[in-house]
């Protein structure tokens, strides 16, 4: 019995890394799903795993198959629609216009297998909460809405208010923890001795003692103490 436990806690281990290898190996679409397929081959590939490893018959060397022969699979249809753009609109599926100029296109909800109260959900989500404010929708490949409302119910920009603007900046994570982000600091220009003397006007001696800061150009440093 002990054995079969341990049997399992290797397999399980094994499981793990190969499909986190795996992963790193074809990229972020396979986490955040961006077509139909990826979605597809996460799940299939979590019951291939999950089946071999409470599977007696089953070893750490089927399960090493079984990742590698699935991902050759995946990693097969990711070149061939990164390298012949007609086959993406087969393997990937297309984004669909579902409302054009202010109007729902029914053909379109039709062909999606879309009703009026899931467009009504996925609208909302994106803060639309009528179908007049909206001009445009666009269903994409994994199933979620872009939405472009119409001009009289959209936020005004910074030119619309005649609002003088500044450049956008990113803001850099330089402690996080108690821990100096050393390659964010870096990027930022600034060095650890620039930095302890800003903590200083924190009333902050030593960086652990920092629970977060961050600095951008527009505003600064900025620092929660624990």
């Amino acid at each position: 019995m002990e054995m079969e436990f341990v049997a399992i806690a290797t397999e399980l281990v094994f499981g793990f890394f190969a499909l986190f290898l795996l992963t790193k190996i074809l990229g972020k679409t396979q986490i955040t799903q961006i077509t139909t397929f990826d979605f597809i081959s996460a799940l299939v590939l979590g019951e291939l795993v999950g089946n071999a490893v409470y599977d007696v018959k089953m070893g750490i060397e089927k399960i090493l198959f079984t990742v590698v022969i699935w991902g050759m699979l995946i990693y097969l249809l990711e070149f061939i629609t990164q390298k012949w753009r007609r086959t993406r609109g087969i393997l990937e599926g297309a984004p669909s216009m579902v409302i054009h100029k202010g109007k729902i296109i029914r053909d379109q909800l039709k062909k999606n297998k879309l009703d009026m109260n899931q467009l009504q959900h996925l609208l909302r989500a994106k803060g639309a909460f009528s179908i007049r404010e909206v001009e445009y929708a666009v269903l994409e490949t994994d199933g979620t809405i872009s939405v472009l409302k119409k001009s009289e119910f959209d936020k005004p920009t910074r030119n619309d208010l005649n609002i003088l603007s500044s450049p956008a900046t990113i803001p850099y994570t330089i402690i996080v923890d108690g821990e100096v982000v050393s390659e964010n600091l870096k990027e930022a220009g600034f060095d650890e001795k620039w930095l302890q003397q800003q903590l200083l006007a924190y009333s902050v001696e030593d960086a652990k003692d920092v629970f977060y800061a961050e600095w951008d150009q527009n505003n600064g440093l900025f620092v929660q103490k624990y």
